[in-house]
């Protein structure tokens, strides 16, 4: 039988669904995402080729694209039903041209459908209202694809040559990087200051505590570092408690607060990562979930619409059901007059697709907890409370503050507090901040005062304070700051991030971001030689420039011309950079990073050389301006005072080895020395494979004359002697924070000694050993290794090892699946494509 309507989507989840809700007379298909890409070799963008670009079927096209092209050609409608992004319309564009380079699209009709939620409403609804493709929209998608490609693929070898050890560049991730890196600097350069705050516990007449802070000292109002130092503040404390206080002042107001709006992309990953601790792919990974469905009643149904958009608005019959809702959960004093309107505040905002919501509000977090897993239950439950917050009426605040003084302006505290009159939107959700702020004083409640009461002094105590550096970024001030910034759009903002961490340019420790070493030395390489292209207004106004594309106003080939005529010209002009112009700059942006003092710049090994940055193969590292007379090196990482005692311990070890001594029962010279992962104990190798390499020696000077007295004679020459296996010695890193002046032979001899075989295993009667790696101290049984983070490799026994053991199996049980390594790429179809 003929199948005479074809619907292609990119999820395989969206393809049940969606077949569903249309029935037989449609067959569903999916692409799983985009068919082709970029190939990923230099020239697959060709600026001198009017910007023509080469296109390869994807590793996991193979056999999608079959199935589509045979369900095609029984086909007489095509319907591109991908998502209603710029993404969407680009996967539905490359389906369409790779049909079209089949010849499989002649007198076939094609519709582009797009819905916001997959309920069979919205489903059946799109498919009434088909339209053609979008050509400024995938026009964006191709210009900002070509944009990413020509940077990536050539600003990156611009780093592999002139700064070994570097991974990548690319056009939002660099400016991302140095966004970490700048704040890290501003903390390194933060100086604390030193102020005092004063409070004073007080009673009323009717014996009823409160606290008071002074604001106003000596006829001045104090500002935050006005009270500097102990002796200050204390002063301070006498004059209070001379005085006779009353209750000078009383102000009592109303403050209304408004809810938020519902989430689009970047705050619902802002707010997942504060209320709910989940990293943006985590948010982005259980959203699309959400949004692909469940079975509910026998039936696939979305529970959220669409999720990667930067639109605030709710559809009128959204807006009407959440009003009905918070009505009957709630009651009418929660519905305000009118519904909210709201826009968007980011830079740079599309507000094409509506705000992320539930599709249906009366289907309650508890009822979805009972379908989902636990992490989908916990979003969906954040992305219901924000969207009936966002409807809900105002929260009322009463708040009260009082002025406390002798009469004079010599000594004046306040009083403050407030108490919630009506709680409105705050019944259900409250937004979170990344600011440490202390709302104590603000929620405190007053006692009932009045003016002219008297105020008991009870207590007056002094705090002291120090001025706090600016945080370093979470995932959530992160994301926030880069949508105020107007860089990258958020639904790239979960993968930029996790590139970041892969390149081993940041590290996120108690979910803040920490540039790595490596991150700081590429953004001050970047910002040297390619500053314009790091720079925050740069990268927002060529996102400017892209949305005008999207919206047909610019010519996307005369945008990528422009950009490439300065950015080739400033790659060109790194060709003749020297290594050593690169260092000297490098030294000189971060030499108060790595050396904080000048005298940390003294080499500790010669005495007479300056440290500072290198770049060897493997990257940059730390070494002296004495090489190669002096070969000290040191990991490219700021020192504390443990790892700086243990490089300098060792810096006599750069030049010439310690002998240690002699192996009693071998005899052979056991030494110390330093390498790349830092000090390490080496035995020679046995005298017999020595004698061996003498042998062969010897019988190599022997076949040398045979050989030749054979040519003379016109005779066969004999087989050359084997060689044998060169002598390697064998070597062991010295355990994390053992001082090497302090390493004696026995030591040397325990560590040679590893693997050390501990014992038997009692269930498996399988050997367990310890051991140090160059990642550390770890045990190995049954060919697993577990790492030791407490325990002594050299004194560990054989029941502690056993428990070791079983407590990281039973911890890697309990983890979540690790994602799994992207097969290797396979070699697909290539298409040039020069769009016009």
């Amino acid at each position: 039988m003929t199948q005479t309507n074809l619907v292609i989507v990119e999820s395989p989840a969206k393809a049940k669904t969606i077949e569903k809700y249309l029935g037989g007379n449609y067959k569903v298909l999916a692409s799983f995402g985009h068919i082709r890409d970029l190939s990923p070799r230099d020239g697959s963008v060709l600026p001198d080729d009017d910007f023509a670009m080469v296109w390869q079927l994807g590793e996991r096209a193979g056999k999608p694209v079959s199935e589509i092209q045979s369900a095609v050609k029984k086909a007489d409608t095509i319907w591109l039903a991908t998502d209603p992004d710029r993404e969407g319309e680009a996967i539905s564009w490359h389906v369409q041209e790779f049909l079209n380079e089949k010849n499989l699209l002649k007198d076939k009709i094609i519709k582009r459908v797009t819905f916001n939620e997959i309920t069979k409403t919205a489903v059946r609804k799109a498919f009434e209202h088909a339209r053609t493709l979008d050509l400024p929209l995938i026009e964006a998608y191709l210009a900002r694809r070509a944009l990413d490609y020509l940077v990536g693929f050539t600003l990156s070898p611009v780093l592999w040559r002139k700064l070994p050890g570097s991974k990548s560049a690319g056009r939002v991730q660099s400016v991302a990087l140095r966004l970490i890196c700048e704040r890290e600097a501003e903390i390194e350069a933060f100086r604390a200051d030193e102020y005092w705050s004063i409070h004073a516990t007080l009673h009323t007449p009717d014996g009823a505590p409160y606290q008071a802070r002074l604001t106003h000292l000596a006829g001045n109002k104090l500002d935050k570092l006005d009270i500097q130092n102990q002796q200050q503040a204390e002063d301070a404390v006498r004059r209070i408690r001379q005085k006779t206080l009353k209750i000078q002042k009383v102000e009592k107001k109303q403050v209304r607060r408004n809810p938020s709006p519902p989430f689009i992309t970047s705050t619902l990953q802002q707010e997942a990562a504060r209320k709910l601790y989940f990293g943006a792919q985590k948010t982005m990974r259980c959203a699309q979930k959400l949004y692909e469905g469940v079975s509910i009643g026998g039936e696939q149904t979305g529970l959220i619409t669409y999720m990667r958009t930067d639109g605030t608005t709710l559809s009128e019959e959204a807006v009407q059901q959440a009003r009905l809702v918070i009505n009957n959960t709630y009651g009418k004093e929660y519905v305000p007059s009118s519904p909210r309107l709201f826009k968007s505040k980011a830079k740079n905002a599309q507000e094409a697709h509506e705000a992320i919501r539930p599709t249906d509000l009366t289907r309650t977090p508890a009822d979805v907890a009972k379908v989902v897993d636990e992490d989908m239950a916990k979003l969906y439950r954040l992305i219901w409370l924000r969207t009936m917050a966002s409807q809900m009426e105002q929260a009322v605040l009463d708040q009260v503050s009082a002025d406390i003084s002798d009469g004079t302006d010599d000594v004046i505290l306040r009083a403050t507090g407030s108490t919630v009159a009506f709680d409105g939107f705050l019944k259900v959700y409250d937004e979170s901040s990344d600011e440490d702020k202390d709302a104590d004083e603000e929620n405190r409640r007053l006692p009932p005062m009045n003016e002219q009461d008297s105020a008991k002094i009870v207590d007056v105590v002094p705090e002291q304070h120090f001025t706090q550096p600016p945080p370093r970024y979470s995932e959530a001030s992160l994301v926030k700051k880069l949508e105020e910034l107007g860089i990258g759009r958020p639904s790239t903002y979960a993968s930029i991030l996790q590139v970041l961490q892969d390149r081993n340019y940041v590290v996120l420790d108690k979910r803040r971001f920490v540039p790595e070493d490596r991150g700081r030395v590429v953004t001050a390489f970047l910002m040297k030689y390619f500053g314009r292209y790091v720079d925050y207004d740069f990268t927002a106004n060529l996102e400017e420039e892209l949305d005008a594309i999207a919206a047909g106003h610019v010519a996307w080939k005369e945008a990528l011309r422009l950009f490439w005529k300065d950015f080739s010209t400033a790659v060109d002009g790194t060709k003749d950079l020297t290594i050593t112009e690169v260092l000297d700059h490098l030294d000189q942006e971060l030499g108060a990073h790595f050396f904080p003092h000048e005298a940390d710049r003294k080499c500790a090994s010669c005495g007479t050389g300056r440290l500072g940055l290198k770049l060897g193969k493997f990257g940059a590292f730390i070494g002296c301006s004495n090489y190669p007379d002096c070969r000290f090196t040191r990991p490219l990482a700021l020192q504390d005072e443990e790892t700086a005692a243990e490089n300098n311990a060792a810096a006599s070890l750069a030049n010439e080895p310690k002998i240690l001594g002699n192996d009693p029962e071998t005899g052979r010279t056991v030494s110390l020395r330093l390498g790349p992962y830092g000090p390490y104990v080496q035995i020679d190798p046995p005298e017999e494979v020595n004698n061996d390499e003498k042998a062969y020696e010897e019988a190599l000077k022997s076949w040398e004359i045979a050989k030749k007295a054979a040519k003379e004679a016109g005779k066969r020459a004999p087989a050359k002697p084997k060689k044998p296996a060169k002598a390697k010695p064998k070597r062991q890193g010295l355990p994390k924070g053992t001082n090497p002046d302090e390493f004696t032979l026995e030591k040397a001899l325990k560590l040679l000694a590893f693997p050390r075989d501990i014992g038997v295993h009692p269930e498996t009667g399988k050997m367990i050993q310890a051991g140090i790696g160059r990642f550390g101290p770890y045990l190995k049984h049954n060919e697993t290794f577990t790492s030791l983070k407490q325990d002594d490799p050299l004194e560990i026994g054989l029941n502690r090892a056993v428990v070791v053991i079983a407590e990281a199996a039973e911890k890697k049980k309990n983890a979540p699946p690790r994602k799994k390594p992207a097969p290797k790429k396979k070699t697909g179809t290539s298409t040039r494509t020069s769009k016009k």
